[in-house]
């Protein structure tokens, strides 16, 4: 039986009762689609929110509109917010952020398609990380997808 990193992720949750929420933007529902498909992930997965629009991020996630204007949706700032404020949304353990451009527009000279920052909140510590992926929109989106896992997954 293949041994993928959702199991494994599952499987340390699952063993250290830690609960997750996240909030995704330019993967579109990805991150939760792969976690949820694993059996008994109600045990551990919470909270599953696409914030696609910066209204969204305002609204459902209180993202301070200063913030995005100041850094943009695409910044360190604005996912370590997502997943700090997913996570306490959630009321969870850990909480996910993940925000890009996925292209092909959107992108200015500083801030190119296929960037973007993924953060962890677990307990009182934040991480995030920072990508520069390249080719089409399904093809960054599903490297950041994978990016988030992993990193999640190192954070755990």
């Amino acid at each position: 039986m293949l041994k993928t990193i959702e199991k494994t992720i599952a499987r340390v949750l699952t063993n250290k009762k830690l609960t997750l929420a996240l909030a995704e933007s330019c993967t579109g529902g990805l991150v939760a689609d792969s976690l949820t498909n694993i059996p008994g992930s109600s045990k551990y997965f919470i909270l599953g929110i696409v914030a696609y629009s910066n209204e969204a991020k305002v609204k459902l996630l209180n993202i301070p509109g200063d913030i995005l204007k100041q850094h943009g949706a695409v910044s360190k700032e604005t996912a370590l917010m997502l997943a700090q404020n997913v996570k306490r949304l959630g009321q969870t353990d850990v909480g996910l952020g993940i925000t890009g451009i996925a292209g092909p527009g959107g992108a200015t000279p500083s801030k190119p398609v296929g960037l973007v920052f993924i953060a962890v909140s677990l307990g009182h510590y934040n991480y995030f990380k920072k990508f520069n992926f390249s080719g089409n929109r399904l093809k960054i989106k599903r490297s950041a997808k994978d990016a988030a896992l992993h990193l999640l997954l190192e954070c755990l």
